[in-house]
């Protein structure tokens, strides 16, 4: 585009005259002039178009100016970040030297010339000044999309799931391109999961099918092929909804793939719209950053889902008939983006009594979960020759001990007898049994000892008697320890929640989770028994 093309002078002199010939010099050059008679009309001009959007492109600016000079009106411009964008060309009458023009430059102009000057220079210097501003707006535009873009990998790569990682996506596409988008990332079950870069109300939002079809045409576009690809898919072949309820354009697709075999990412903009030639390629490095994002985060979501079924699968789904007691359990996996635990919980017929407990390897990966179901098996083994929680606590401690050295984990144990509601309780690490003793009423049980896994000495276990209708609770700390809070405080929230509960087992546990197992950042095991009245 030609330099001069629907440009705006803005021409500050306090000469009619002068004002009169410098507008017709830069008139027939094919600019607009806007001619003003001193600073303070200046100001108000440019406030004035600052309000509708029409700033001039460029100010010449006479030095001697009746209410200010030239160089303080520049020194204001320059000042307010919404109009320091202007070039400013200072010009005088009188003859000016070195010093002069210095103090124009260190004001903020951008050139200095005397008048009168030959119409061509007087051109020749706004053009000048108009093509450094536009050199100076095209660098700042490349340079905050540049900036758009690193904040968007940022995003993309903190996103802890593949459903977050979609969302980032898509926010990004939209700040870099200015205007709705869509973005898909194929999870590892081969479930398509879509991000918007706006809310949106569920019932506006594409349906399966429409998830489906995109799906098929994102195979179809990446087939062969590999690297970042971008396409236009026309309205008939885009499903509708996507950028806005009910919208029917086509979509501008980018897809890309981090390693060849890998599902593809997609990154989706309405067709019509229109941005700079750089956005399309700033759009392509963010679906290849989403790619790469989303190779860790679906190996991590397939490990969560073995782990998960090895969890379920070794938890009984059914608790044995246990004599004189009532018994509930409750296992809540952690929220979903958050890592995998080791939590578990055992009730067990022995000789002696009922045997229960819940433990917890401390760490959080498959691993974690693998020694969860070592230890639960090896309390079941040992339990059919020793029922005592002490011994079966030094047992399962050598065990972690030479079999799996770099794990430590915790775990209490309680033996109770039905009949008479005694009870021995071993504890490893593990935060302490609450007794619900009555109405408002209730207790932790003092008892301690060392982690399971390091090889020191556990103490003998403590002994309680359960009354009819007493309740014993035992719980992993994935129910209430949240960062920030000291452990004593949630413990005493939990102990005054307990003790209001309503009676039974079941709405015990069931009120703990109602108050505190929503939105946990690890794993949840209940295990709450009563002595039948």
């Amino acid at each position: 585009m030609n330099v001069t093309e629907d440009t705006t002078v803005l021409v500050v002199d306090d000469v009619a005259a002068n004002r009169y010939a410098m507008g017709a010099v830069l008139r027939r050059a094919g600019h607009l002039v806007v001619p003003v008679a001193s600073g303070g009309e200046a100001l108000i001009e440019l406030d004035a178009r600052l309000r509708t959007g029409a700033l001039p492109d460029v100010a010449l600016v006479d030095i001697g100016l009746p209410d200010m000079s030239g160089y303080e009106l520049c020194r204001r411009i320059k000042s307010m970040p919404s109009i320091a964008g202007i070039p400013i060309v200072h010009f005088s009458a009188n003859a000016t030297g070195p010093g002069d023009r210095s103090r124009g430059l260190d004001a903020g102009a951008d050139s200095y010339f005397t008048v009168p000057a030959e119409p061509e220079e007087i051109q020749a210097m706004v053009r000048a000044a108009l093509r450094g501003a536009r050199h100076r707006n095209s660098a700042e535009a490349t340079a905050g999309r540049l900036t758009v873009l690193s904040e968007a990998v940022l995003a993309v790569q903190a996103a802890r799931c593949p459903q977050e990682l979609a969302n980032a996506a898509a926010a990004g596409a939209a700040r870099l391109t200015g205007g709705p988008a869509a973005a898909f990332v194929i999870d590892a079950e081969g479930l398509p999961l879509c991000g918007y870069s706006k809310r949106r109300a569920p019932a506006s939002l594409p349906d399966a099918s429409a998830h489906a079809a995109v799906v098929r045409l994102m195979q179809r576009l990446v087939s062969g092929r590999s690297g970042v690809q971008s396409s236009v898919v026309p309205a008939p072949m885009w499903p509708g909804g996507y950028f806005s309820a009910g919208d029917g354009h086509g979509a501008r697709v980018t897809l890309a793939r981090g390693s060849d075999g890998k599902p593809p990412v997609c990154l989706a903009t309405p067709a019509y719209l229109d941005g700079p030639t750089e956005s399309g390629l700033l759009v392509g490095r963010l679906a290849h950053a989403t790619a790469l994002a989303a190779e860790p985060l679906l190996m991590y979501e397939m490990e969560r889902h073995v782990a998960l079924t090895l969890q379920h699968s070794f938890l009984p789904k059914k608790l044995p008939h246990l004599a004189g007691l009532d018994v509930a359990v409750r296992y809540v996996p952690a929220t979903q983006h958050t890592e995998i635990g080791g939590d578990f919980y055992a009730a067990l017929n022995t000789p002696d009594g009922v045997l229960v407990g819940v433990g917890d390897v401390v760490g959080h990966s498959l691993d974690a979960a693998t020694v969860m179901v070592e230890i639960r098996h090896a309390l079941r083994a040992y339990a059919v020759e020793e029922s005592d929680p002490a011994v079966l606590v030094r047992r399962l401690d050598r065990m972690l001990q030479h079999y799996h050295p770099e794990a430590t984990a915790t775990v209490c144990l309680a033996l109770v007898d039905p009949a008479t509601g005694h009870t021995r309780i071993a504890n490893a690490g593990h935060l302490p049994p609450l007794l619900v003793t009555g109405e408002d009423t209730a207790r932790y049980a003092e008892v301690a000892g060392p982690l399971l896994g390091i090889g020191l000495g556990h103490p003998e276990p403590t002994e309680v008697t359960l009354g009819p209708g007493e309740r014993l609770l035992m719980v992993t700390d994935g129910l209430i320890e949240t960062r920030g809070t000291d452990l004593a405080v949630s413990l005493e929230h939990l102990q005054s929640v307990a003790a209001k509960a309503p009676t039974g087992v079941g709405p015990l546990c069931d009120t703990l989770l109602d108050c505190f197992g929503h939105g946990r950042e690890d794993d949840i095991a209940l295990l709450a028994l009563q002595m039948r009245a």
